[in-house]
């Protein structure tokens, strides 16, 4: 008689880890209306604090994505073959990419952004054929990366890239070689080393700002979140890791603290000297993954449950980020005029796109079957049973 792999334990705390890291690109993006970089569509008066806001988050943000991402694949494969897990990725990462790039969410910012800069002055569908016009980022407005969506894409070519290395993972002998550098990196401070890679592919990164360490993608390099991803993968391959993160949370994230004071801007902080590159890269690497290992931490020690909140959570937080942004954008359009104080703005950008993404989801997406597939959800009475959602 054959046996069966009995289906891992659901992570609990890495679904708590993606549901509560939607609420902050959520709350990031509503903060890049106000912050003093460019954008899509900005308020007249711009934040000092929504500034520093998004240099806090950008620093583990999307990081903390690719590593939820990454456990979320080792169950996925751990129950699929690499067949069924690519079917799966298509479905769940390239169907709403291109939903959402071709149809109206990307092209509708695109447009605000061509009206807000002053370099279109007509409607949205007198200037949706123009869409296609050369590439976006290139002098052209076709968003080729799907602007926030470029996660979904980015997502799915990791997979893609990394199933052979994932399936030799699978084997015997590989789990052992797994289960020996846990012995050794599952210890408490020695889960820290884990950001070597991650530190030297920084420096190296930063070495062709224009290439390979182009940054355009939520302040990272792509490279560097290949590296995040394998991490993920690698932490996900053994409890012991979770144990030792557990363990060295509150001084993780101090630490974490204290560097990402340090790589601030020295206008910000007094600081008389700017970091040679190299370092600063690397320190970045380092600070990420400190703020990561206690954000870890603290979902092992405290976020092992589930409850009603989560699982309704845990269903909408994909169609709730393709849709958030656009919602954000289009909004953020139509009050960029009116004349309110930064603390009644934020929270009414705030407050008025969640309420129309949870309307879009509630009523649309959620109950009409044909949107659930294309918002990359389950169909009607299918839902996951085991590991972390992917």
């Amino acid at each position: 008689m054959a046996v069966t792999e009995a289906r891992p334990p659901r992570r609990y705390d890495i679904d708590w880890l993606r549901v509560l890291g939607m609420c902050v690109v959520f709350l990031f993006h509503c903060a890049r209306f106000f912050d003093a970089e460019d954008w899509h569509v900005k308020n007249p008066d711009l934040s000092a604090a929504a500034t520093v806001f998004v240099f806090v988050t950008v620093q583990w943000m999307m990081p903390l994505f690719f590593i939820v991402s990454a456990v979320a694949s080792y169950f996925s494969l751990g129950s699929r073959s690499g067949s069924r897990y690519l079917s799966s990725r298509v479905k769940r990462l390239l169907v709403p990419f291109l939903l959402g790039t071709f149809v109206l969410l990307i092209p509708a910012q695109v447009w605000i952004e061509r009206v807000s800069h002053g370099q279109y002055a007509g409607s949205f569908l007198g200037w949706y054929p123009r869409y296609f016009d050369g590439w976006y980022g290139f002098g052209g407005n076709f968003a080729w990366m799907g602007l926030h969506l470029w996660y979904l894409q980015m997502l799915f070519v990791f997979s893609v890239l990394t199933l052979p290395l994932f399936l030799l993972l699978k084997r015997p002998w590989a789990r052992r070689m797994m289960r020996g550098l846990a012995t050794g990196l599952g210890r408490p401070g020695l889960v820290l080393l884990l950001a070597v890679p991650l530190a030297l592919v920084e420096m190296y990164v930063s070495q062709y700002p224009e290439g390979i360490g182009m940054r355009a993608f939520g302040g990272w390099s792509p490279l560097s979140y290949l590296v995040f991803f394998l991490v993920g993968y690698v932490i996900a391959t053994d409890p012991r890791y979770s144990d030792a993160a557990e363990r060295i949370r509150w001084v993780s994230l101090a630490l974490g603290v204290v560097l990402l004071v340090g790589l601030a801007p020295p206008s910000w902080t007094g600081r008389p000297f700017s970091w040679p590159a190299p370092v600063y890269f690397a320190l970045r690497g380092l600070t990420s993954w400190l703020w990561l290992v206690g954000f870890m931490g603290l979902a092992s020690a405290h976020l092992r449950f589930t409850n009603r909140f989560l699982r309704y959570a845990n269903e909408a937080v994909l169609p709730f980020y393709i849709l958030h942004q656009t919602v954000i954008v289009v909004i953020g359009f139509s009050i960029r005029t009116w004349d309110l104080p930064l603390a009644i703005k934020y929270p009414l950008l705030m407050i008025t796109s969640f309420a129309v993404i949870m309307a879009l989801y509630e009523l649309l997406v959620r109950r009409v079957g044909v949107l659930r597939l294309l918002f990359g959800m389950r169909p009607l009475g299918r839902t996951a049973a085991g590991g972390a959602s992917a």
